[in-house]
């Protein structure tokens, strides 16, 4: 575990150099809730995923569950004393950036990798987590990468997991699919021997139906992170919101509620 912890904290930093906002071009993009006006207001609203376990689901009672709504709540703790001192918001992947920036929200937290273009647009948290691509099946001859060779995968179309697995397995046959449902379909049929997708979506499919396991390679690392307003006056949140989570990590904290989860850990290196 100390090894993986600094791990995590070695590339948080790296990320965090080109992630964090360079506040001397951030003018008002964003109307979103500074800091005081959350705490006189006294909750906070945060947008987050409510069909994608194990990061943020509706279990059967119909409460929200997940690693991001554990986050949001401790978050919820630090700004307001109180886990119950909030606003959860599901919203629709193509909503999380926008839920901020139309000051529908104040923070989203809802598996939102942190890229250098959605830096343009919004500000970006430490990484909460590193997600990344890894393949799923349940054919029993499938134990490592080149087992694959030249044999059928399926892909979410127009992702970016295409160009990665294409990286890795050139000579793999790659099944475009429009949904997890459609994957799971060829899975079932054997029109495809594997699925290739986000290790935090895998989980849960995983965790749903058990007969299938996750390939131990990891394909790429990507940092998921808190979406927060850019501009200077939202600086006093964003370093509340950093500081919270780089607590969180450094305590052991994230990394106890990723393994509650059943999440993989967010080793760096990735290996057979």
């Amino acid at each position: 575990m100390p090894r993986i912890r600094t791990q995590i904290l070695v590339l948080i930093m790296a990320f965090a150099f080109w992630l964090l906002p360079g506040y001397s071009d951030t003018t008002n993009i964003t109307t979103a809730a500074e800091l005081s006006e959350i705490q006189r207001r006294g909750y906070l609203i945060v947008a987050v995923k409510d069909n994608l376990p194990p990061l943020g689901f509706t279990d059967a009672s119909g409460k929200l569950q997940g690693l991001e709504i554990d986050l949001a709540k401790a978050l919820a703790t630090e700004l307001l004393g109180s886990p119950e001192a909030i606003k959860l918001q599901p919203v629709a992947n193509r909503d999380r950036l926008p839920q901020v920036l139309d000051h529908k929200v104040d923070l989203a937290i809802a598996r939102v990798t942190a890229t250098e273009p959605r830096a343009r647009l919004v500000s970006f948290s430490i990484p909460y987590y590193f997600d990344g691509t890894r393949l799923i099946t349940k054919d029993s001859s499938v134990q490592k990468l080149t087992d694959l060779g030249q044999k059928k995968i399926a892909v979410l179309n127009h992702s970016s997991t295409i160009a990665t697995v294409r990286y890795y397995l050139p000579q793999a046959k790659l099944v475009g699919v429009d949904s997890y449902q459609q994957a799971r379909s060829l899975l079932e049929s054997k029109a495809a021997i594997a699925f290739a997708a986000d290790s935090s979506v895998l989980t849960g499919w995983v965790q749903q139906y058990p007969q299938y396991r996750l390939l131990a390679l990891r394909l790429s690392t990507e940092p998921l992170s808190v979406v927060m307003p850019k501009g200077l006056q939202y600086e006093p949140l964003r370093r509340r919101i950093n500081n919270a989570i780089a607590r969180y990590l450094q305590q052991g904290w994230l990394q106890q509620r990723i393994q509650y989860w059943g999440l993989p850990s967010s080793q760096l290196n990735i290996s057979q």
